[in-house]
């Protein structure tokens, strides 16, 4: 292992604990924001499964292993609210998030958590968003059980002497 890459896995592992990269299915029929998008998501430690259509999408997400699905609305086939649904009837908690360049406000149940219009968010509230869902989905830190306790028998002080 280099230098580099020790400082690396330092960082992303303090004390030396190895967590797992979430897995984020990422789906968009424009191939250059796709790419823009793995990475971005993988400079923050996600592993990224990047795919260009839905159908390619949803045979990914059933190999298993998805943590979140990250998808485009509007792609020819399957377009990303078929996938979403498709993707929920396999999984209902894993999160989804859906966005569009063309359509501004989805009025219809799309079995999405989230629906974004491109271009009116930025890269960092995304970023937050995928954080709290993710969260959301694996449930609140467990707490480090506590150290036992021993309790030591009182010593017993006699003092003599007059009052």
């Amino acid at each position: 292992m280099t230098a580099s890459a020790r400082r690396d896995h330092a960082r992303e592992n303090p004390g030396g604990k190895m967590r797992p990269k979430r897995t984020i299915l990422c789906v968009d029929d424009n191939e250059q924001a796709l790419s823009i998008r793995k990475l971005m998501l993988e400079t923050r430690g996600y592993r990224v499964l990047a795919c260009t259509n839905g159908q390619q999408a949803l045979e990914a997400f059933k190999q298993g292993g998805v943590d979140l699905v990250l998808s485009d609305f509007q792609m020819p086939g399957l377009d990303g609210a078929g996938l979403v649904q498709k993707i929920k009837e396999i999984s209902a908690s894993t999160p989804a998030i859906l966005f569009s360049g063309k359509i501004r406000a989805y009025e219809q149940d799309t079995h999405a958590d989230i629906f974004l219009p491109k271009g009116m968010y930025a890269p960092i509230e995304l970023l937050e968003r995928i954080r709290i869902m993710l969260v959301k989905k694996r449930g609140p830190k467990r707490l480090a059980a506590p150290a036992p306790v021993r309790l030591q028998a009182e010593s017993k002080m006699i003092i003599s002497g007059a009052a």
